[in-house]
């Protein structure tokens, strides 16, 4: 897997720590993917794919976000992956744990 720079894109997720879906959300399974809906902060995301939302619902099976993608996504896909989960942090989709 690639280094994850701390860019804008990233900046206060950290793959090396353990993260699950925040409490508040649910998801909508879909044929594209997922609606995830937070009812804290009333924020609804699309989950684009369903890779990425069978990898949201099994982060907290992982020691880490970055041994979650390691396991399921192949390598030249992973730093889009660990994009997505940062982007998903900072919307408060998911937390660390």
């Amino acid at each position: 897997m690639q280094e994850l720079s701390d860019d804008a894109e990233t900046v206060g997720f950290d793959p090396g720590r353990r993260y699950e879906l925040a409490p508040d959300v649910a998801l909508r399974p879909e044929t594209f993917g997922a609606l995830a809906y937070n009812y804290a902060n009333r924020r609804l995301t699309f989950l684009r794919s369903v890779a990425l939302t069978e990898l949201v619902r099994s982060l907290d099976g992982f020691d880490s976000a970055g041994d979650a993608v390691r396991a399921s996504v192949p390598n030249d896909e992973q730093t889009s992956y660990l994009r997505a989960l940062a982007s998903l942090a900072r919307s408060g989709m998911i937390r660390a744990c």
